[in-house]
């Protein structure tokens, strides 16, 4: 699971990356700096975020 200090301290890249939290649930960081948590799944074998 993520710390508060290392969602903190997650810094912007140059491409986009995620930081897995909990099974399919991560926290998606831009290169603006931007945190979003998402979540991904599947629906009908298609995968979904």
């Amino acid at each position: 699971m993520l710390t508060i200090k290392a969602i903190d301290s997650a810094k912007p890249k140059d491409k986009p990356y995620k930081l897995p939290d909990f099974e399919s649930l991560y926290l998606y960081i831009t290169p603006s700096g931007t945190k979003s948590w998402r979540y991904d799944y599947q629906f009908n074998g298609k995968r979904r975020h």
